[in-house]
């Protein structure tokens, strides 16, 4: 039995009761059953509402993580710059632990192309040298 029918039995049960709307307890219980049938109409709605979203959810859940065919397993040709999907990339992402902050900080090929030899952390905005981060990388390979 849901909220909402629980409440219509209450409202029933008064009513088969005869009791006295006009007296003071007939006032109160009167009160009291519009009072749960308004939260119990109130949680029916959001029951829905997370019901829908519960849905959308895994709508979502089932785009992002399905499963490629074309998905690479790490066994095609190439792996080292391939994008997951058997193609390389074009642009290398760097990791970079920020001296500061000490977060991993990711920088594509491209800034150590361009003219800024300083740039940022998206996390802490301390300037990092772009010259000690390719340096950095270099050295590991």
């Amino acid at each position: 039995m849901t909220t909402t029918e629980k409440v219509a039995y209450l409202k029933g049960l008064a009513d088969g009761l005869n009791v006295d709307k006009a007296s003071a307890e007939g006032k109160l219980f009167s009160a009291i059953i519009d009072v749960l049938d308004d939260l119990a109409l109130s949680v029916e709605d959001l029951t829905d509402q997370i019901d829908a979203i519960d849905l959308d959810l895994s709508d979502l859940e089932e785009y992002v993580y399905e499963e490629d065919e074309d998905f690479c397993d790490g066994d095609c040709e190439g792996c080292d710059g391939c994008d997951g999907f058997g193609d390389f990339e074009e642009d290398a992402l760097y990791e970079f632990e920020c001296p500061a902050c000490h977060e991993i900080v990711y920088f594509d090929e491209e800034l150590f192309d361009g003219e800024d030899d300083a740039i940022e952390c998206p996390n802490c905005g301390t300037v990092l040298e772009l010259d000690a981060i390719g340096e950095d990388e270099e050295d590991e390979d």
